[in-house]
């Protein structure tokens, strides 16, 4: 028997089932088929939401960006300074570790040149650099910062997801350690 379509299926119903699949299989086992048999669908029927798999990645890294935005938004709300910045930094590790699939979608944009994709992550852009400002950082140097500190996180978040770090040290305490070094060194510049 086939599945009978939902009537009035919901872009965000689609999006949350896809970062479902994404967040337990990985995203290689994000396809129409596979998402339209999780939403009891007929993979056709996905079309009246975005035009294909590259119009699904695409909408999900936009979802992924903004759920990572909301994340560090509520991080840094009321606080300034180092206790910002660690806190954002802690939000971004654990946004990776809660949702490895969405994470990943949100590197993987089909065409991260695309506006909605570059508007999204810009608002993270942004809002890193408004936590900088406390370190006396505006223009390309905030700029450079934002890289470094994007470079830092998202190597420790790939590293921790492969397994490569085998030491019983508390990975936690590492994130803290190495992103308040990043804080000191930014001081000096």
């Amino acid at each position: 028997m086939s599945p009978r379509p939902k009537i009035g299926l919901e872009l965000t119903t689609i999006l949350e089932a896809a970062s479902d699949l994404a967040n337990q299989y990985g995203m290689q086992e994000v396809t129409l088929a596979n998402l339209a048999k999780k939403l009891n669908i007929r993979p056709p029927s996905l079309y009246n939401h975005f035009d294909g798999l590259p119009g699904l990645r695409k909408k999900l890294a936009i979802y992924g960006l903004e759920k990572l935005y909301e994340d560090l938004t509520m991080s840094a709300i009321g606080i300034s300074g180092t206790e910002a910045l660690l806190s954002l930094s802690k939000a971004y590790i654990n946004f990776a570790r809660k949702y490895p699939g969405l994470y990943e979608a949100t590197l993987m944009a089909p065409d991260p040149e695309e506006v909605e994709v570059q508007e999204a992550g810009g608002k993270i852009v942004h809002l890193v650099v408004l936590v900088l400002q406390s370190f006396q950082l505006e223009g390309d140097l905030a700029l450079h910062a934002v890289r470094g500190l994007r470079s830092i996180l998202h190597g420790f978040a790939a590293l921790e997801q492969t397994g490569g770090f085998k030491m019983t040290l508390d990975l936690d305490e590492s994130v803290e350690i190495v992103i308040t070094a990043f804080i000191r060194g930014m001081k000096e510049l």
